[in-house]
Order: C-alpha cells, then structure tokens, then sequence
C-alpha cells in the first residue's frame, strides 16, 4: 500500500495560514540558509556525474537525482541526503529571487516554468510544482550553444526546412524527445545561410542565438510577453522572415499561426503528439466541428512539414532518435483536406514518399533493428504498428540473413539515423 502524506505532515503552502516566499534560514527544519553559492556548488556536483546528464529533480524524503540514458540515479550531496520541504522549497526561492511573475504563477496556478542560469554551469529550464501539499523542481539541462545541424545528420527533409519561403513547419513528440534540439538546429542553420530577420517565442528561452548572417529576436514568456498569441500577433508587425514559437498550445495560437504561414511567413513550432497523422486530429480537434472542412483546407495549403520524433535506447547504452517525416505535396493536401480513408492513409503518402524525403517511423526502426543500433524488442515498443514491423523482420528469426535492399537504401539510412548523444536535450 503506498504510503500517504497530507499536506500538514509538510510546511504549509497552500491557505492564509502559509506564509509566502519563506526563506530557508527561517524554518524549523532547515539547518543553514541556501545561498545562490551553495545551490550552485549543489548544481556543479550533479552535472559531474556525466556529461550527458539531461534532467535533475529534487523530491521530498529523496536525495538530488539526475536522470542519465532515461534512467534516474541519486547524488550523495552532504546535507541533503534526504531533502526535506524547506530546502526544495529554498531551492525554488533562489530560482525565483526577483521573479515576481513566477511566484505568482506559482502560488496561484500550482507550478511554474521559468528559465536559470549558474555562472560558468550553464542554462536550465525549470519547472517548480506542487505535490502532496510541498514542492518539487525538475531542471532539464540546456546546453550552452545551439547545437550544429552538421553534428545531428539530420535527414535532408529537415535541413532544406531552412530553404522554405512560407508555411508552416511542426516538430512533434512526447516531452524529451529532442524537438527543441530538431528547432534550434534548423534555426542556427537559417542563422549561418540567409540574412534573414528571425523572432522566437518561448518559454522559456532554451538556446541563446547569436546574430550571424540573420538578426535573431528572442522572446520570452511572462518576461517579455504574457503570452504565445499575443506575442505572434505582435511578431507579424515586426516584419520577421521567419517565426518560432515554442509550442502551440491553444485555439488562438494555432488560428494565429495559420494566419502567419498564410501571409508570407515561415513558422516553426511543436506539439505534443505521437505522429503525423495525430498532429492533424489534434489540430482540426481544437476548431468546432462546424469549422472542420475550412480548416481542414487552411491547414492542407499552409503546412509544409510535420517532423514526428522518438527516442529509442541504443544497443551498448544511449539512446538514438526515430524521426517520422511528413512532406506537403497534392497527396498528402487531398488526404488532409478531405480526410483519411481505407486506402487513403497518411502512413500510405509516407511510405510511398521517399523521393520527397518522407519516412515512417516503422521504416526507420526496421533500419535501426538490421543495422544492430537497437534491439528488435526495444523497435517493437516504440513502434506504430508492431503488428507489421514484427513481419517486416521475420526474416531475421532464426539467424536468417538480412532481406536485400535497393542500391540506395545505405544513404538514406544514413539520412534518417539520429547517433548523436544529447539529442534529448
């Protein structure tokens, strides 16, 4: 039976009776006061643990863990080798100091996203939450630089992203599937090729652009603006090439969105969905049904790629990334427009796609499961239809050989083969 905490077994947090933004030195529990300085030599000692380490998380009654490969590991750091509330809570206010906005997010709607720097560390994104009537902060780990698009071997469906006039651009997955990375990639390749003017909206700012050829804007949420379709509404005044927002949360920011990829613009942005096919239900599921056929022929004509992305652990440790591309062309428009049917599948366009750059995902697992990089049970899991991956590698039971492929399948594999370690940040 799980154990059950109240919210009186913590200091109070929540009613009249909790006092607001109590420092650590001030509670029964806390021992010594938690300064910037100590946090950060706290910071220092997790991220020693390996280069790789992409997320840290402070919990009650646990020590400070990080996560590595997927996996969650705790770090032996003097005095907090059980946190108690007060310090999370500590931890939180130094995050917070002179965020007004975030404490107030925080103490009205029960979490809180914000960005944090530690000098000579490095950049986080934060979100601090309550739970059991206390908190607890998870930090996912940004590196310092933008990372190469060289570096990733992004397949050429992404890179020639950059060479897009208009339209509207979607990179999607579960949380940590590397879409920030996918993004910031194709943005510092549009920073290093044209004298573009680019405007980001995020929020948090992850990866700091620095002008090269282009002129780079950033925005961030609650700090520069309060919210995402404010801020693109501004953006089509600011007379911008290209538009990044972070993520596309809502009824107005997709309808502003559109409108933006409509006009001119090119627009870049996530959603939280599994593959392509789910990113439209998701989309035209927002609009009332009465909106359905003209959104359905709005969204045909402005989208020009859906970007789909998962992490696969690899065979000897790390983990490589799964990407399902998506491409507009009078396929792939009639079947959004008018809708899938038996024998009108999105998944049909990609597969028979490949000389405009689409893959499944399944096609890129079974890729991944012939040339070793991950295990026939781990492309199963993470597959779209097991069903058919499972028959695609029958031959593989029993030692068989590998089925022939055509003469230039090895360059493709290449293409749509992520290796690069960090891809999850």
């Amino acid at each position: 039976m799980n154990e059950i905490v109240t919210p009186t077994a913590y200091p109070a947090i929540n009613g009249q009776q909790a006092a607001k933004h109590v420092p650590l030195a001030s509670t029964p529990q806390s021992g010594a006061a938690l300064t910037a300085d100590i946090f950060r030599a706290v910071l220092q000692q997790m991220l020693a643990v390996d280069s790789k380490v992409s997320d840290l998380i402070f919990s009650p009654g646990r020590p400070p863990q990080v996560e590595l490969n997927s996996d969650l590991q705790g770090v032996p750091v003097s005095g907090m080798e059980r946190l108690i509330p007060a310090q999370i809570k500590a931890i939180a206010d130094v995050m917070l100091t002179g965020n007004e906005q975030g404490h107030e997010t925080l103490d009205k709607k029960g979490s809180t996203d914000i960005s944090y720097s530690a000098a000579g560390l490095g950049r986080f994104r934060v979100n601090i939450f309550r739970q059991r009537g206390t908190y607890a902060i998870v930090m996912r780990v940004i590196p310092t630089t933008p990372p190469n698009w060289e570096d990733l071997n992004l397949p050429t469906a992404i890179t020639n992203v950059s060479s897009l006039k208009n339209g509207l651009v979607l990179v999607t997955g579960p949380t940590g599937s590397g879409k920030s990375t996918t993004l910031a990639a194709v943005i510092d390749l549009i920073n290093a090729t044209k004298k573009y003017h680019v405007v980001t909206i995020e929020d948090p700012i992850e990866f700091i652009h620095e002008h090269k050829l282009s002129t780079i804007h950033q925005r961030e949420l609650h700090s520069d603006t309060p919210d995402f379709a404010l801020a693109l509404r501004a953006a089509l005044r600011q007379a911008p090439k290209v538009i990044l927002v972070g993520e596309m949360r809502d009824r107005e920011t997709i309808e502003v969105a559109m409108e933006a990829s409509e006009t001119g613009h090119l627009v870049l942005s996530t959603l939280h969905t599994v593959d392509a096919a789910k990113t439209i239900d998701r989309i035209i599921g927002v609009f009332p049904k009465t909106e359905e056929p003209v959104i359905r022929t709005r969204l045909s004509q402005s989208f020009r790629r859906i970007i789909s992305q998962r992490l696969i652990p690899k065979i000897g440790g790390g983990r490589t990334a799964a990407i399902e591309i998506l491409v507009s062309n009078s396929r792939t428009r009639e079947y959004i427009e008018k809708g899938e049917k038996e024998g009108r599948s999105l998944t049909d366009a990609m597969k028979d796609g490949a000389i405009d750059g689409m893959q499944t995902f399944d096609m890129e697992l079974e890729k991944m499961i012939r040339a070793g990089t991950i295990t026939r049970e781990n492309g199963l899991v993470y597959s779209s239809n097991a069903n058919n991956l499972a028959l695609s590698i029958s031959d593989l039971d029993g030692g068989a050989a590998p089925k022939p492929t055509d003469p230039g399948s090895a360059a493709k594999e290449k293409e749509g083969i992520l290796g690069i370690e960090g891809f999850e940040r």
